[in-house]
């Protein structure tokens, strides 16, 4: 007997609501077990402008101790750097996980900034669409705290394009009840500004100058120790806000389940540092807490690059990177180290210019494509605030600078540097001429190549520079 149409109709909606009920018991099961193992909040805390130079990476004349309590409690990374040595430029890469070049963002303060490029993002509108609260301050962004000089978090993004609806809040106590946040919060007074000064009015344990080891390419003046013991000063009073953080986290009983995320925005504001392709400009501190993942005290010496954060903190949050990202989820069990690490400089304010580095656990490799422009060509911003910057001028002038401290003040630059970091960590002895170098050369000059190609480095799209000189001096 053949069914009636009455039948069939019963019988697909029976089966209808069978799938129905299948996946909304799934979907209870992932919730319930989603309940049992909440996902982790996720700070990042970026100092701006800061090195290595903290009492845990091994610098004697500082004391960092809410900072090396964090290095205790997870893992502290020998090899982070990031993409850029400059703020605006890093940051764009750190929070799309792309390399700056990649999407247009590699001139520092561009001032005709476009959207994204189709299909990159930046990481919060991911975690928007996972659920979580997202903020742009997170601990201190309360009126008292600015009032009283505690650690206001500036709220700063930098991103070189246009972007909308980025964060949610200033703060993670605005989010929904048992909401997973992710915060990225800026601590600014290790940049140069009024951290520097804020610092010797308020701390007692003062860095003396006349106790700094200068690096060799520094010269030793009175003016050059002043300002590397001020830098040092700053990292205390950023210490000092991280202890306030860090105490928040644990008053509200959120830091058993949240991620702390401790680094740099670029390498140190100091002479050859910041806006630089040295270890000075992009290697920076990076330390990870996160209870029960990371065992307490880690040490990391693989290679790290900025653009992998974006990556790992996606997975934090369940959501997988997307196809295109190019960071790397460093923290899960079966990722796969780098080889080697690429940062970029190009235009820094009016100063133009174009070099990529390549960075191994052993070597350096930095190629200028305009060999002909100096290091120190004009730089309204360096000579403003950098005292050593100006004082390298002038012995130069005077003829008072040893051959080392004489190579970042030449009239030109060499069109290829290479240095073996393991031997010369303060990059100053180029063996790019050097016949027995010559294999390790042409690999190095090869995976630039090929990082150029495969990453659609837009490095070469030069700008017009007298709109660049118009813009900057009306600002």
């Amino acid at each position: 007997m053949k069914p009636t149409r009455r039948k069939m109709i019963i019988a697909g909606a029976l089966a209808l609501a069978a799938v129905m009920l299948t996946q909304a018991f799934t979907r209870a099961t992932a919730i319930h077990q989603a309940g049992r193992q909440p996902r982790p909040n996720i700070l990042w805390i970026l100092a701006e402008d800061i090195g290595p130079q903290l009492s845990c990476y091994g610098e004697p004349l500082v004391q960092t101790p809410n900072i090396d309590k964090l290095a205790s409690q997870g893992a502290r990374f020998t090899r982070a750097f990031t993409t850029a040595p400059v703020c605006s430029a890093s940051r764009s890469a750190l929070i799309t996980g792309m390399c700056q070049t990649s999407i247009g963002a590699h001139n520092h303060r561009t001032f005709d900034k476009k959207p994204l490029p189709s299909g990159v993002k930046i990481i919060t509108d991911y975690l928007h669409e996972a659920g979580y609260f997202t903020v742009l301050s997170g601990r201190g962004p309360s009126k008292k705290d600015n009032k009283e000089g505690g650690p206001s978090g500036t709220g700063k993004t930098d991103f070189n394009f246009i972007f909308k609806n980025a964060f949610d809040g200033y703060d993670w106590n605005q989010r929904k009840p048992g909401q997973p946040f992710f915060a990225q919060l800026t601590l600014g007074e290790s940049h140069r500004g009024h951290g520097w000064p804020l610092a010797r009015k308020t701390l007692r344990n003062l860095v003396d100058p006349n106790q700094v080891k200068l690096p060799p390419y520094w010269p030793d003046h009175p003016i050059a120790r002043d300002e590397y013991a001020n830098y040092l000063d700053a990292i205390q009073l950023v210490d000092s806000y991280v202890g306030v953080i860090m105490k928040r986290l644990e008053d509200e009983g959120l830091a058993d389940n949240t991620v702390v995320f401790f680094l740099g925005d670029n390498g140190s504001c100091l002479f050859r540092g910041k806006q630089f392709l040295y270890d000075g400009g992009i290697s920076i501190p990076l330390i990870i807490r996160w209870p029960g993942k990371i065992k307490p005290g880690t040490v990391r010496e693989d290679l790290v690059s900025g653009i992998d954060l974006a990556a790992a903190s996606l997975k934090l949050a369940g959501v997988e990177p997307p196809a295109n990202m190019q960071g790397r989820d460093f923290l899960s069990p079966n990722s796969q180290e780098r080889e080697y690490i690429v940062a970029a400089r190009d235009r820094m304010d009016i100063a133009f210019d174009r070099m990529r580095a390549v960075r191994t656990k052993q070597f350096k490799y930095i190629r200028n494509f305009i060999p002909g422009i100096p290091y120190m060509q004009r730089n309204p911003y360096k000579e403003r605030e950098y005292p050593t910057w100006n004082l390298v001028k002038q012995l130069k002038a005077e003829g008072k600078l040893t051959p080392v401290q004489a190579l970042f003040a030449a009239d030109q630059k060499p069109l290829e540097e290479l240095y073996d970091v393991t031997v010369d960590p303060h990059e100053i002895n180029n063996l790019a001429e050097k016949p027995e170098y010559k294999q390790v050369l042409s690999q190095m000059r090869q995976i630039l190549d090929k990082w150029i190609r495969e990453t659609g480095d837009q490095g070469a799209m030069m700008e017009d520079p007298i709109r660049i000189y118009e813009s900057y001096f009306s600002r």
